[in-house]
């Protein structure tokens, strides 16, 4: 701590649970896109992860509120917010939003697994067939105008679940943004920013597992899966990190009283995360990766591992984007004349311990999942190569 600063600003309140939580709700919202992008808009090269993003998407959107109620000292509590509503509360509104969410989530990925169900109903071992019959509510219907109206529904909650992502998520950059007295936050493309992120975050968590999958599996990899995933994550990379610029570019353009503190603060407290890390290295290396593997003509294995060196990165660069808005915000003083400091705990409730394992169960349950109900295509499990 150096400067003057407010007494009720020595300790950083919102930590490493703050920083989690909007990581894992832009997974949801970036693999629900990619799902969707396959079963609305008929991009069928991405099949091999269609149904797999999906079940990622409801798996991490049932973590999602798992680091806020760690960061809640009576998280008992959060029930209230939907016990005794006020709809001018965006705390409340996420609630319901949520809610709402998990709900569409889990009728269109009951829909698109019903077959196997049905499957697994029937011939499982008994534990399987036990849980596949109470899942399908006793009826193991399975004819063709049972399949196609099951597809109607799922393109219907695949329309109608695209805004509800993103209404998700972008509320997480609408609550940031809506705090006037914090100029890092408050900006009106704090919203937009955080969406672009989330869907990059999402695309890469796809490609990045699936690589590792099949490559642990001896899988034949999808190659035009893959590709088409890189070219959708360079796409939707150049517009989340072009939007990033662009609000710092407009704050220090318009010189106003807060950009003295802000350009301190990017200048010294968070260089390295934020100027070197998240923009320097996790952006721009990136960036060339994607644009080779997109742009020229290379073999298969060489396009795959940058593509997969460049989802890694990825994952991290939008991880430190959020370190970098949530923990940045709160280092400098509403004074304006000084600055605190943040080291997250390693074992605490909160600490870096606690959110790892919050982020790699859900790896786990999609694991568990996968063996009740396959998550990609039976062809692609198939194709057994000894080298790739």
């Amino acid at each position: 701590m150096h400067g003057f600063v407010f007494p009720n600003e020595v300790n950083v309140v919102w930590t490493v649970m703050i920083v989690l939580y909007p990581y894992i709700t832009g997974l949801v919202a970036g693999a629900f896109v990619v799902s969707s992008l396959y079963h609305l808009f008929g991009r069928t090269e991405l099949r091999a992860v269609a149904r797999f993003s999906l079940a990622s998407a409801f798996v991490f959107l049932l973590f999602a509120p798992l680091p806020l109620l760690m960061h809640l000292g009576r998280p008992e509590r959060a029930f209230n917010i939907m016990v005794t509503p006020n709809f001018s509360s965006a705390m409340a509104g996420f609630g319901f939003i949520y809610i709402a969410y998990l709900l569409l989530v889990a009728v269109e990925i009951w829909f698109v697994i019903r077959r196997d169900l049905v499957a697994r109903a029937r011939s499982g071992a008994w534990p399987v067939r036990w849980l596949a019959r109470l899942l399908l509510l006793g009826d193991e219907r399975d004819d063709e105008a049972m399949a196609r109206g099951s597809q109607r529904l799922v393109r219907f909650l695949a329309a109608l679940g695209i805004p509800m992502a993103c209404l998700l998520h972008g509320y997480v950059g609408f609550l940031f943004g809506s705090v006037k007295a914090n100029p890092w936050w408050s900006t009106p493309l704090m919203f937009v920013i955080f969406v672009f992120s989330a869907i990059v975050s999402g695309i890469a968590v796809l490609l990045f597992h699936y690589t590792n999958i099949a490559w642990a599996s001896r899988w034949h990899v999808d190659h035009d899966c893959v590709r088409s995933l890189g070219r959708f994550l360079w796409g939707f990379m150049i517009v989340a990190v072009a939007l990033e610029v662009l609000e710092v570019l407009s704050i220090a353009y318009q010189q106003t009283e807060e950009w003295e503190v802000l350009g301190e603060l990017i200048r010294k407290k968070l260089f390295l995360s934020y100027v070197v890390l998240q923009y320097l290295v996790f952006s721009l290396v990136p960036f060339v990766l994607l644009g080779i593997a997109t742009l020229f003509r290379l073999r298969d294995r060489v396009a795959r591992l940058l593509l997969w060196i460049a989802s890694t990165m990825l994952l991290a660069q939008v991880l430190l984007m959020r370190w970098n808005v949530v923990i940045g915000g709160q280092l400098f003083s509403k004074s304006f004349r000084g600055f605190t400091s943040f080291m997250p705990g390693l074992g605490t409730r909160e600490g870096l311990v606690v959110a790892a394992v919050i982020f790699t169960v859900p790896f786990g349950i999609l694991y568990l999942f996968h063996r009740i109900v396959p998550l990609f295509p039976p062809e692609t499990m198939a194709r057994r190569t000894p080298v790739q």
